[in-house]
Parts: C-alpha cells; structure tokens; sequence
C-alpha cells in the first residue's frame, strides 16, 4: 500500500507542477518568440502550425528537478551512485538538446549540431556512464530471457548503443502532437513499476520516484502538447527522455526490455533508416514520407488516429514486458 500511495504522489505532484509550468512557460515563450520554422517537406497540415513555441520540454524537465530538490531536502529520497547516474544523463541530454534547439531556434539554423558533434558528445557521456557504472561494482551481465550472457568491457558498447539508439530514437518519434509525450509515459510508467519489484538494485526507490515523477509531469505537459499543440517538445525534451529511459533500463538490469518498452520508436527509427537507404542504394522510396507517422499522414489517416494507434501500441507492449518481467 506504501508503495501505491508513493506512485500516486509522485504522479500527482508531477502532473500538478507540469500544468502550473505550462501556464506561466507558454505565454513566455511565445513573447520571446521561441519557435522553429516548420520543414517545408510536410504537408499542409503540419505547415499551419508554424509559429508554435518550442523548446516545451522544460516543462516536464524542471518540474521533475524541482519536485527531486524538495524530495531530497525533506528526506524522500536519497544521493546513490546510480541516482547520480540517473540524474546526470538526464541532464548531459538536457543540455544537448539545448544546444540543439538554441541553434535551430536563435540562430535559424534548421539542422541543429552537426551528427559528428553529437555523436561525440553522446558518447562521451556514454564513457562518463560506463565509469561511474563500473566503479560502483556493478556487473555486466545481461538477461536474455532464461539465459545469462557475461560482456565484460562490451558492456561499454552496449551502454553507448542504449543510450544513442534511445535518445535518437524518442527523437524522431516526436513528429505529431502528443505523440513522444504519450509513449514516453506509458514507457516510464511500466518502468516505474518494475523499480519497486527491483530492491536488488542500489536507489531503486529512487529509480521509481523519477519514473512516476516523471510520467506525471508528461501527462501534465500533454495537456498542453496534445492535439493540436501549444508547444511542442523540441529536442531538449526529447533527448533527454531518451537518455534517461535507457539509463533506467541499464540500471535496473532489465536491458532486454527496451525493445518492447520502446517498440514505437525502434518501429519510428527502422523506417526512417530504411528509408534513407533505399534512396541511397536503390533510388526509391519504400514510404510516402519517413518516419512511420508521416507515412500514415500521407495515406489518408488524420493524426489524433495515429497518435491513439501509437498510445495503443505501446500500452500493449508495455504490458507484456511486465507480464514478463514481474509475473513470469
């Protein structure tokens, strides 16, 4: 029961914070004019929102940090090692993003940093993880289902591959209004629940704690980002979700369950590269438009449809890995 009340709390506080945010963060962003020009590649619809805030991923960001503040200061939560890990991806990725958005948004430089300049920086992140992961005597074993696999310095790999599939892949699902949002809440929430079945690991209360924190806030940043939206995310927002939800996977040691926690973006990603490649090789395009949502879009089907076909899609595969993970 202690258990249930502190998620409830957790999600309420995030969702209550997120809204009283969203209320005073808007109206500021759109008085200093924080937008980005709409790809003129998209169709008409996605064209009118031009002029649209951005950036709206400090709602959700802050208010998790705010809320962590206050929880450390009244003894609700405290300082591990794998807190520290959590916590400092989450703002590495924060802070990459910035640099991204501030380029595209101040600078009008649609392109943002260039794909060797954040490559480089994720990875340097990814080799600050794998330190502080290994000096805190963590082991480098990974669940494949009933079997066990040792990866010793692979696991490095591993790491840098969780991280920027991750972050890149929540990245590119955030292409309809309230798309990334959902999904990642529905992602932090089943992640959430499998913190509190996880006491093996160091602060996984803690772990929990930012889950449904976080979750709350999404839900609260959704009622701002959902169709049609008021602000969207920006790439702070989305890196940084990414970042954090392969950290906690890495964890909690349940790294095999990314792959269907995340089966919205790793679907997002694989059309988007497929995509790409075929033009490349063969000069044809296997989609209308890539990612998968755009595909959609050009097929006919209005976006609250495919956003709510996304939702769908997540929610069931969310809860089959905690069919797996908890009850198998």
């Amino acid at each position: 029961m202690l258990i249930l009340t502190k998620s409830i709390i957790c999600l309420m506080l995030g969702f209550v914070v997120a809204i009283i945010m969203g209320i005073f963060l808007i109206p500021f962003f759109k008085k200093i004019n924080v937008s980005q020009s709409v790809s003129r590649h998209l169709n008409e619809r996605h064209l009118a929102k031009e002029g649209t805030p951005t950036m709206g991923g400090f709602i959700f960001i802050v208010s998790v940090l705010f809320i962590l503040i206050i929880f450390f200061f009244i003894g609700s939560v405290k300082i591990t090692s794998n807190f520290i890990i959590l916590i400092s991806v989450f703002l590495f990725y924060t802070i990459l993003g910035f640099l991204d958005d501030f380029l595209k948004v101040f600078l009008k430089n649609n392109k943002g940093l260039s794909i060797l300049t954040k490559f480089s920086l994720e990875t340097i992140i990814a080799v600050i993880f794998f330190a502080i992961f290994m000096l805190n005597g963590n082991n480098t074993l990974v669940s494949i289902f009933a079997w066990e696999v040792e990866l010793k310095f692979l696991y490095g790999f591993l790491i840098l591959f969780m991280l920027v599939g991750s972050s890149n892949a929540v990245n590119i699902t955030d292409g309809l209004d309230g798309l990334c949002a959902g999904c990642c809440a529905v992602s932090f929430l089943t992640y959430g629940i499998i913190a509190w079945n996880s006491s093996y690991v160091i602060g996984y209360q803690e772990i929990a704690i930012f889950c449904f924190l976080i979750a709350g806030a999404l839900l609260g940043f959704l009622f701002f980002n959902f169709y049609p939206a008021k602000i969207f995310m920006g790439d702070l927002g989305s890196l940084a979700l990414g970042g954090a939800l392969a950290t906690v996977a890495i964890l909690l040691k349940c790294e095999i369950t990314l792959a269907f926690v995340g089966i919205v973006y790793i679907v997002e990603t694989l059309t988007s590269f497929g995509q790409i490649l075929s033009i490349k090789i063969w000069n044809k395009k296997i989609f209308r438009k890539s990612p998968l949502h755009h595909h959609l879009e050009e097929l006919g089907y209005c976006e609250s449809d495919i956003i709510k076909l996304f939702y769908t899609i997540s929610l069931l595969f969310a809860l089959f890995t905690l069919i797996y993970y908890v009850w198998l």
